[in-house]
């Protein structure tokens, strides 16, 4: 099982005095973070895309170049790139530049992305919701697998015989479809083959379980080999040295965000006891100290049948600096040593 972080470079004011950290103070800190992973040993970094005023990662190839510089082993991803509104042409010169960079450690996971602001940023309808995604992984593929592409589709200019450029370091650039909970999205990917990552913020793992077997079974019929079927889980996540530690730095951030949100939605703010309960035993919060992580993740890979990734969403604590290096420290040689000398 592959351990890492997926961050959205949050800028969170803290709740006692209103206080936010600069844009670039905050960026300093998250390829602090980056380095931390990579020194301790785990296996990837993901950086996701937003188009909102608390977040800092609209342009996620750009953070991960960045990081690239800056590290030796890490697998470097988007967590998601949110290809319906964006041209496939330019997703694969953006990666395959930073592939280079970092000589052959990236991927790109592409999604439809859970907010509408990119949709009209960039000229597209959220009516075309589904049609743009499924157009635009098309092409993508096509230029990710073919030297020359001929290529005609609706959202977008055709193509004739065009070579694009630069290829990457890596022979196939791993491209995993990101999911939340539609039973077409886990079909369609594994009618096509592709490693799955679920984005599990809420509820149970076993709740998914359904889900991911759909997913295995239509890659199956397709007749994909049971090796190509990956699944991933990226899921609210933190490390520190005791439970109580780890609740109380993760809680301010991940309330404040969810609060938020839900005023856009129609939620009710969420409070202390749900969120309590979403770190006990049975919820999907992977919070606590190293053994009860490492017991929530064995948890969750037997109720999906077997993880191959997760990620650790984790940066709705950015409040808590010294508790950010500290988790991502206890998640490489505390956790991470525990889940490898498991399967091992």
């Amino acid at each position: 099982m592959d351990i890492g972080i997926d961050s959205f470079v949050a800028t969170i004011p803290d709740p006692r005095t209103g206080h936010r950290v600069s844009p670039t103070d905050r960026m300093a800190a998250l390829l602090a973070e980056v380095e931390t992973a990579d020194r301790v040993g785990l296996d990837v970094f993901g950086i996701g895309e937003h188009h909102r005023p608390e977040f800092l990662d609209s342009a996620p190839a750009i953070i991960l170049a960045a990081a690239a510089a800056r590290t030796r082993r890490i697998r470097l991803t988007s967590a998601v790139t949110v290809l319906s509104a964006a041209d496939p042409v330019r997703v694969l010169q953006e990666f395959a530049t930073l592939d280079l960079i970092a000589r052959g450690r990236a991927e790109i996971v592409v999604g439809r992305g859970s907010f509408g602001e990119a949709y009209p940023l960039f000229g597209f309808s959220m009516a075309d919701y589904d049609a743009l995604f499924v157009e635009k992984l098309d092409l993508l593929l096509k230029l990710r697998d073919e030297e020359s592409v001929t290529w005609q589709g609706r959202f977008r200019p055709p193509l004739q015989d065009q070579r694009v450029f630069p290829r990457p370091h890596q022979a196939r650039l791993p491209i995993w479809v990101g999911v939340g909970g539609t039973p077409q999205s886990f079909a369609r990917a594994g009618v096509m083959g592709l490693p799955l990552m679920v984005a599990i913020i809420g509820g149970s793992f076993d709740r998914f379980r359904p889900l991911v077997d759909l997913y295995r079974e239509a890659g199956r019929r397709a007749g994909h080999a049971p090796s190509a079927l990956r699944v991933g889980v990226h899921a609210m996540g933190f490390v520190g040295d005791s439970d109580a530690a780890a609740r109380d730095a993760f809680f301010p951030g991940w309330a404040h965000m969810f609060t938020e949100i839900g005023r856009e939605r129609g939620w009710p703010p969420p409070t202390r006891a749900q969120f309590d309960a979403m770190c006990g035993p049975g919820g999907a919060f992977l919070i606590g100290d190293p053994h009860t992580v490492a017991r929530k993740l064995r948890a969750a890979d037997e109720a999906l049948g077997g993880i191959a990734r997760v990620t650790f969403q984790m940066s709705s604590a950015m409040l808590e600096t010294a508790a950010m290096q500290r988790s991502i420290e206890l998640l490489g040689t505390a956790v991470a040593p525990m889940i490898r000398a498991r399967a091992a």
